[in-house]
């Protein structure tokens, strides 16, 4: 069975579609991964107590650009972690050591949104909310089939009933025309209504930003949505027009959450452990916003 790297290597021009992003960018990615990789490393080697010499151990069967590979892979294709090292010619267990090591990696290298880019810096912080404001943002939400919880109680917090099954909700504000991923929150209960978990991830934004929702948001602060149809009435031609031009400007945020999809494991039923959810799906975030080049990692022009 072919190497994933070794066949992207072969054909650049395929990348994206074996790993979800261009050529280009995965080796830009491998080199910041490496870099984090080392810096953690040298922290761990500080702190420890040494008894051997450096050097001593077992090999690491997979190069660096390898196991940023096998992860990259897994998120793309999400094939089960046997399958998966077999492409990679290791065992089932280290497939699955591997990807759980560089997942946390790339989170740290792939932040999900523009808010969480620069929420560390309180003065970019609220320089971005200002200019924001001048902005209509699309918000939309959208569920991801999740294994049933093994507790009973526990099923029930997340048991959709739009859905029939157990569901996280993850809810994406954008920019017009899908130019970035403002602001992401993920891996809420299924069962919670779209308008509750916007009026709390309002709280981010100045309280004059002003958003586009559909129907479900009706009823929110400063978020504009479509005309509904009155019980037992009709829509007139004028508001059926309107309504028409709303979902055409609103579309650029499906965009985005089709592109955040072409990622299996942000679509399929959701097979790791729960708690690893959020961890997951916001690197997915940050890769998409890799791949539409409104995230730009050094070295990239």
């Amino acid at each position: 069975m072919k190497n994933p790297l070794h066949y992207i290597h072969t054909y650049p021009l395929r990348t994206k579609h074996i790993l979800g992003i261009a050529y280009d960018q995965f080796l830009l990615l491998v080199q910041q991964a490496k870099l984090i990789n080392q810096e953690q490393l040298a922290e761990v080697e500080r702190k420890k107590v040494r008894v051997n010499a450096p050097g001593g151990g077992r090999k690491p069967k997979l190069t660096l650009e390898e196991s940023v590979c096998l992860c990259l892979f897994y998120l793309r294709q999400m094939p089960t972690f046997e399958i998966l090292g077999i492409h990679f010619d290791v065992s089932k267990t280290e497939a699955n050591d591997t990807f759980h090591y560089w997942i946390k990696i790339l989170r740290v290298i792939l932040p999900s949104s523009l808010l969480e880019q620069v929420e560390a810096q309180e003065s970019e912080m609220m320089i971005v909310q200002e200019l924001l404001t001048e902005f209509e943002l699309i918000v939309d939400s959208m569920e991801q089939p999740r294994e049933r919880p093994r507790d009973n109680k526990e099923q029930k917090k997340y048991f959709s009933g739009k859905k029939k099954q157990h569901t996280f909700k993850n809810q994406v504000v954008s920019m017009p025309e899908a130019k970035e991923i403002v602001d992401v929150v993920v891996g809420v209960k299924g069962p919670t209504s779209d308008i509750s978990l916007f009026r709390k991830q309002q709280q981010k934004f100045a309280a004059e930003q002003s958003f586009q929702g559909d129907k479900a948001y009706i009823g929110g602060t400063n978020i504009s949505t479509p005309h509904k149809k009155p019980r037992n009435g009709k829509l007139t031609a004028e508001q059926k027009e309107e309504n028409k031009v709303f979902s055409s400007n609103r579309v650029f945020v499906e965009h985005i959450i089709r592109v955040i999809k072409i990622f299996r494991v942000a679509s399929e039923r959701f097979r790791l452990h729960p708690d690893t959810y959020e961890q997951v799906i916001l690197t997915v975030c940050g890769l998409v916003r890799l791949r539409i080049s409104s995230l730009i990692l050094p070295g990239l022009s």
